[in-house]
């Protein structure tokens, strides 16, 4: 028979690991993070698409790409464009962001004074930092007068909700790959005081020393944007990056591209990778992963190395995705490790094994509601087998966790379980 992991008894764990106060606490965030905050109009309604689904306030990759490509009417560009996407499908690579970038970059790199896909290294310039403007403008909501952007960013407000009442001893720490203002207008909304490695107030700058030592500001969350943010920019005349809400479109972040992981190790974001491997290197210490693809090869191994230099820190991996199976990017990368947890909505790798979940037996009378609000059965056991744990009728499902809207539930429900609402 197929080997099974009961969600009850991992989401048990998982509520045992938070309200341990002494177990230090980290959350590694991807863009399904973003893409979980909904888009809503001026006076807070939920802007849906023709389906009836609700739009996310910060696009996927894929609609990204469609957007950007859609917008784009000069003929060289275009032209250029439909080259490349020749290139990509020849080669068998999607027609998609990071690709286009890196098709773009690894042609600038050659080109000289030639000319690829007709156009000249200043086109293709042009080029990049057209798709690089379009990609700020659709992760800048913040600018957006349509949008309720207080309601938008709600979840990110219940998770700094959370981490308010959670008296820990050790500071939360959050790493994301997102560079949108999402998570700082979460924190500021609930006054929660949150370090990111910049200091100062006129023009706050970036201190890599600071990043290393707990010391100073010890109880205050930790912000570590691993690629980057809307707000910040490198200051010619100090020559040192600056953090400030009016940075022009040459930014620094890392856009998508294969040559990120070249940028990756300038600063901050060498300091940044560090503390991440820091983190997971140092004892008793859980990093959640939530709404992250694992296509980072940096992060990947980033992680992956100090798993394994590290005694007893785990990484539990919160992957939205009901088709994770054995070939799954994420199953690999967890692969390498027996300290690396991947959940699936259906299935994980925990310990090593690969499995579905599966309640082994029927949950207790208390059980029942707290199960079946963060997992969705598929059918309950019959009812000749109830208590009998028998593994030839258990009851399978999704483990509605790996949906940011339900972890960020989770989280304010084990701060607040006499009512148990969410607000």
């Amino acid at each position: 028979m197929d080997k099974v992991h009961d969600p009850r008894e991992f989401i048990r764990g998982i509520q045992q690991i938070l309200i341990n106060n002494t177990i230090r606490i980290g959350f590694l965030f991807g863009a399904g993070t973003s893409m979980a905050a909904p888009l809503t109009n001026k006076t807070g309604e939920l802007i849906k698409d023709k389906k009836n689904r609700v739009k996310p306030l910060i696009p996927g990759v894929w609609a990204m790409t469609d957007a950007i490509i859609k917008g784009i009417t000069q003929y060289k560009f275009k032209r250029a464009l439909v080259t490349i996407r020749s290139e990509l499908k020849e080669n068998n690579s999607d027609f998609m962001l990071e690709n286009i970038i890196s098709s773009i970059d690894q042609k600038l790199k050659v080109i000289g004074k030639d000319t690829l896909c007709g156009l000249n290294k200043d086109g293709l310039k042009d080029l990049r930092e057209l798709f690089q403007k379009e990609i700020r403008s659709l992760v800048s909501v913040h600018n957006n007068t349509d949008i309720n952007i207080e309601k938008s960013s709600k979840l990110h407000s219940d998770f700094a909700r959370w981490v308010n009442n959670a008296s820990r001893k050790n500071a939360v720490e959050v790493f994301t790959t997102n560079y949108d203002y999402l998570f700082e207008l979460g924190f500021e909304s609930k006054k929660l005081p949150y370090f990111d490695g910049f200091v100062g107030g006129y023009k706050p700058f970036f201190d890599p020393v600071s990043v290393e030592n707990d010391y100073l500001i010890p109880k205050w969350t930790r912000l570590w944007k691993l690629h980057g943010s809307l707000g910040w920019g490198y200051d010619d005349k100090e020559e040192r990056i600056i953090r400030s809400r009016e940075i022009s479109d040459d930014g620094i972040v890392i856009y998508p591209s294969l040559l990120k992981y070249d940028d990756s190790r300038k600063q901050p974001y060498s300091s940044y990778i560090e503390r991440l491997s820091s983190f997971i290197k140092k004892d008793d210490g859980v990093l959640f992963i939530c709404g992250y693809s694992f296509g980072d090869e940096h992060i990947n191994d980033t992680i992956i190395n100090a798993l394994a230099q590290s005694k007893s820190t785990t990484v539990i991996a919160l992957v939205f995705d009901k088709f994770l199976d054995k070939d799954s990017t994420a199953i690999k990368v967890g692969r390498n490790s027996n300290k690396f947890m991947i959940c699936g909505n259906k299935s994980a790798l925990i310990g090593g094994v690969f499995g579905k979940w599966a309640l082994k037996r029927e949950p207790a009378k208390d059980d029942f509601e707290f199960i079946d609000q963060f997992f969705d059965r598929d059918a309950p056991l019959p009812e000749a087998n109830k208590g009998q744990g028998d593994e030839k009728e258990l009851s399978t499902g999704e483990l509605k966790l790996v949906d940011f809207n339900k972890l960020i539930e989770f989280l304010v429900d084990l701060s607040y379980p006499n009512d148990g609402k969410y607000e």
